[in-house]
């Protein structure tokens, strides 16, 4: 009951500030803060019911639902850092919500994967993994954005929200950071997954594991042609929703057919 009274109140918190954020695109002379400041109470609420979900006598539970939450609750935490040095609040009106939504669902206890291990190697690969993912699908909600606006500013259509977001070279400076950041993390879950996992190959990880790696493959090239050659546009854009579509199908696919069809 717990969980999904917290999980009830933080929905409520995180489509308050998406609201407020909305409310606010159209006078940006108010403090960016106070819109913000529901979100902050949001994922300190959400975090309270992700440990009670996720850890417990057995082992973490890792169930589609429950990674998607906590993926969710990355995104949101990657989303306020972002705004103290960009103005990228508006990320947060459709992230904050689904994130919310995301908690509530899995506070219901739809579905449960429990990993039974001591290993604390194993449990910081695992977490490693989720911080990979939550970044690399914050970079594909940015490279999303920023194609909406490169495409109105091309058609002389810059109104609406898009008149509130940094400048194209700024959105396009932040994504390759999280960009950067998230192939770190990914490098480093591959790695840990090579050495401390004891068959990364085996039948029910192998999709998994070649997907990862074609989508760690795309975003490397991405970011060695954007630093060697100075790509970017529509050409970042592409290729980070290539690497995004290859890791969700990984991830999420992998737990989709083992959970509820397996």
């Amino acid at each position: 009951m717990f969980p999904t009274i917290a999980s009830l109140l933080a929905t409520v918190l995180y489509c308050l500030s998406a609201f407020l954020i909305s409310r606010q695109l159209g006078d940006p002379a108010q403090p960016r803060w106070k819109p913000l400041a529901p979100a902050v109470l949001a994922i300190l609420v959400h975090a309270v019911v992700l440990n009670h979900i996720i850890y417990g006598p057995e082992g973490l539970n890792l169930g589609l639902f429950v990674v998607l939450s906590l993926i969710c609750w990355l995104i949101s935490i990657q989303i306020l850092l972002s705004c103290i040095y960009h103005r990228v609040e508006s990320l947060g009106i459709a992230i904050f919500p689904v994130s919310g939504l995301a908690g509530l669902i899995s506070s219901l206890g739809l579905s449960e994967h429990l990993i039974a291990t001591g290993s604390e190697v194993i449990q910081g690969h695992i977490m490693v993994s989720v911080i990979a993912y939550s970044l690399i699908m914050l970079g594909a909600c940015q490279a999303a954005l920023l194609a909406y606006q490169d495409h109105s500013i091309r058609s002389h259509h810059p109104g609406g929200f898009i008149r509130f977001l940094p400048p194209l070279h700024e959105m396009e400076t932040l994504l390759f950071q999280i960009l950067s950041f998230g192939f770190i993390a990914l490098s480093a879950s591959l790695i840990t997954g090579f050495f401390f996992l004891e068959d990364i190959f085996a039948q029910h990880l192998v999709h998994k594991t070649v997907l990862s790696i074609v989508g760690w493959f795309i975003l490397g090239t991405l970011l060695f042609g954007r630093f060697q050659f100075g790509w970017r546009g529509k050409t970042a854009i592409r290729w980070t929703l290539s690497s995004f579509g290859f890791l969700m199908l990984a991830f999420f696919g992998s737990k989709l057919v083992l959970e509820f069809i397996l």
